[in-house]
């Protein structure tokens, strides 16, 4: 599975941003997907993800009730909505796929190059 992530920018606080995830090769519906950030000086966190039939979700307590992860696996993507941004959610974005859903990127065998979101006070 080969992953891009696009859609990252500068956006004002309290703003919105909605990253994508597309997915090449075969078998991405058989994936569950996540997201990660990695901060300047900071390891790399987890934020989101979602299972490859997306009835089960996760999210950082540090997003939850502000971002949403979803997907369209007709699509061969994987969207992270993002609101109510903070400064704090700057970084660089990550998606990756695993063949389970979990918090440690560890699991992830696949990743994507990464899209910078950076929001200003």
């Amino acid at each position: 599975v080969q992953l891009q992530a696009s859609g990252g920018g500068l956006v004002q606080a309290g703003g919105s941003l909605r990253l994508s995830c597309a997915a090449s090769g075969r078998d991405f519906g058989g994936y569950g997907m996540g997201w990660f950030r990695q901060a300047p000086g900071k390891e790399r966190e987890f934020v989101a993800a979602i299972s490859w039939n997306s009835i089960s979700t996760d999210y950082a307590d540090s997003v939850k009730g502000r971002f949403l992860i979803s997907r369209d696996n007709a699509k061969n993507a994987v969207y992270l909505q993002m609101g109510s941004l903070k400064p704090e959610d700057t970084a660089v974005y990550y998606c990756a796929a695993s063949r389970t859903v979990r918090r440690s990127s560890s699991q992830y065998g696949y990743w994507g190059q990464g899209t910078q979101v950076t929001v200003s006070s």
